[in-house]
């Protein structure tokens, strides 16, 4: 974390100085309908920049205290490092280190299996367990730090919206507060509000697929119980009285239990079955027995439904016409909650969408590029339900045994392990995911896929660190060069040229799309890997974009360097697959996916990748 770089400046560094920008009453740059984690997300991204005007409001009278969803993937804590929160959530979060596996016995059930949750090597980061509303919380206090300050407007309800594209702020929605109504026009509006979602309806697009027959229940508990693994992530199944899902929570004594509750009938509604608490604790019960089970307190629980939809786009475009209004989260897509995904793939939406939109509001990228959005996340939510059908069937099914002890429910975890850890997104080839020409170069790091960190040590002090720390939410690219093993900055080495080409050629893409007057990593972040044979070298030896000046008292960069970690278990060429005597040029966009992996002295492609959609600087 950097800071103090335009002088001293006391207190909590997350603070940042507040903007001094006129607003236009009736106008905003952003109108967000919802405040759920996709909102959120979109919300706190948006807020770091003090251009940008944005509206988040909510029908809500006041923030969340208790959330439906609670499974934080790998994937997502990631990205919570990138908005500056991951270190609190793994403080206050229960970490998921294994799931157990219960079936049928001659005394009630037994432990079947055991299985590492995420498997070694998948991401730095674990897979949590934290109640919803406390992420809302940490994204709530990144919007009151940033510096528009931006809150979310509670009590205010989306009534309706009108797109007229002839107009600079196209889109005109009426909102309702204490039954007074406000006419708001704006650039973008961006629908977060859930299944039910009105911003949908309003554009005309539907939630298409079929509703599963099967109905579960879930409540969070505190219980006294002898089941010997209240406290680890357990699917529990029974001879005749079914499945339960047992997800222990934060704090060391509150547990999550999905209980199933049967099927429904052709016309028949959950509310048809007036299924209450008592009935849930019955039957967990009833699958626990022969073991204990006693509910000292409730703290929250519903009922509900399988379900797998989708819309087909995901904002109002037609054609080749630009969008105004997009929908993320359950307002696009909508899936059983036991793979603990719903909340993830909604934050991934609008993380997708917020530097999207910051690049076209602030005419750094062409406004096409908005058409990425939904080209990229409806085939994402279209891969989750396919695997949400699949996992939510198999806790439901003991299916058939295959004769080598594992239940069947067990080897389907196993064989989706990446989904579950939220990193099995790849985004398929366009003008932001380059091809896999390249690709031999540095295998561990696939294009179209997030940026799988590594571990490294910053050359200035010596600090071990993870590679993927160096990626703000602030969406700027970033270019991370591997060098090759020979002196990487040698006169003619593929680096330094790379670094000559960056700073001198006309066609450099940091020279063409960086603003005059701006520090020249603020569109586009060069950062180097260098062999660990490196380490202890002397910092100002480094070429001038390495060791950039930045600032008012233009003060040089000490963190652009890194050297190969080469502690045993942690060289990053091995573990990524990097060609040694060859190096690698990765371009990782702003939301931590790779764009392109290309040789050092690709610069031609290089220039071509960012012509591609980016506007001159």
């Amino acid at each position: 974390m950097q800071f103090h770089l335009n002088g001293f400046r006391p207190g909590d560094p997350d603070l940042s100085p507040a903007a001094d920008r006129a607003v236009t009453p009736g106008e905003v740059d952003v109108l967000i309908i919802g405040c759920g984690p996709a909102g959120l997300t979109l919300a706190a991204q948006l807020a770091r920049f003090a251009q940008i005007s944005t509206r988040i409001v909510e029908r809500k009278p006041g923030p969340m205290e208790k959330g439906q969803a609670d499974g934080v993937s790998c994937r997502s804590m990631e990205m919570f490092q990138a908005f500056g929160f991951a270190e609190k959530v793994k403080r206050e979060a229960y970490w998921v280190n294994e799931t157990v596996f219960w079936t049928p016995a001659a005394n009630g059930i037994a432990r079947a299996g055991r299985v590492q949750d995420v498997e070694d090597g998948l991401s730095e980061m674990p897979h949590v367990i934290l109640n919803q509303a406390r992420i809302h919380d940490m994204y709530l206090e990144v919007m009151r730090k940033a510096p528009t300050r931006l809150e979310p407007e509670y009590d205010t309800e989306f009534v309706s919206l009108e797109v007229d594209r002839s107009d600079s702020h196209p889109a005109r929605v009426t909102l309702r507060r204490s039954g007074a109504l406000e006419v708001v026009r704006a650039r973008y509006v961006v629908g977060c509000d859930g299944a039910r979602s009105a911003v949908r309806k309003s554009i005309g697009r539907a939630l298409k697929g079929a509703s599963a027959n099967q109905v579960w229940g879930v409540m969070d508990v505190l219980v006294d119980t002898d089941f010997p693994d209240i406290r680890f992530k357990a699917v529990i199944q029974s001879e005749s009285a079914g499945t339960i899902l047992v997800i222990p929570r934060e704090g060391g004594h509150l547990v999550r239990l999905y209980v199933e509750q049967g099927t429904l009938g052709p016309d028949e509604r959950v509310a048809d079955r007036n299924i209450t608490v008592d009935q849930l604790i019955a039957k967990a019960q009833r699958v626990l027995a022969p073991y204990r089970f006693e509910v000292r307190d409730v703290a929250w629980w519903s009922a509900y439904q399988i379900g797998q939809r989708l819309t087909d786009r995901f904002d109002d475009a037609e054609g080749t016409e630009l969008p105004v209004v997009f929908i993320a989260g359950d307002a696009c897509h909508t899936h059983s909650p036991k793979a603990g995904q719903g909340m993830n793939v909604s934050m991934g939406d609008a993380f997708n969408l917020g530097w999207k939109l910051k690049v076209v509001l602030l005419g750094e990228a062409d406004p096409e590029l908005l058409h990425s959005y939904s080209a990229e996340r409806q085939a994402v939510a279209q891969e989750l339900i396919d695997f949400d059908r699949h996992w939510a069937q198999a806790i439901k099914e003991h299916g058939e045994e295959t004769g080598d002890d594992m239940p069947p429910v067990q080897r389907q975890f196993l064989r989706q392990g990446r989904y579950t850890a939220g990193v099995a997104v790849q985004y398929r080839a366009s003008v932001l995911t380059g091809e896999a020409e390249w690709q031999h170069l540095a295998q561990g790091f696939e294009i179209g896929t997030r940026l799988h960190s590594a571990p490294v040590v910053r050359l200035a002090d010596a600090k071990p660190m993870e590679l993927g720390e160096v990626i703000e939410a602030d969406a700027r690219f970033r270019l991370i060069a591997i060098a090759p093993a020979a002196d990487p900055l040698a006169p003619g080495a593929a680096l330094s040229e790379l670094c000559r080409f960056l700073a001198e050629d006309p066609a450099s893409p940091i020279l063409r799309y960086t603003r005059g007057g701006a520090d020249i990593d603020a569109r586009i972040d060069l950062r180097a890997v260098l062999p660990a044979t490196c380490r202890g070298m002397d910092v100002t030896d480094l070429p001038a974009l390495l060791l950039p000046r930045k600032g008012r008292f233009a003060l040089p960069d000490y963190e652009k360097v890194f050297c190969v970690d080469a502690a045993p278990g942690r060289d990053l060429h091995a573990l990524r697959g990097v060609d040694r005597q060859r190096g690698a040029l990765l371009v990782v966009r702003p939301d931590q996916y790779v764009g392109h992996v290309l040789p050092l002295e690709g610069h031609a492609e290089l220039a071509r990748y960012f012509d591609g959609f980016m506007r001159r600087g």
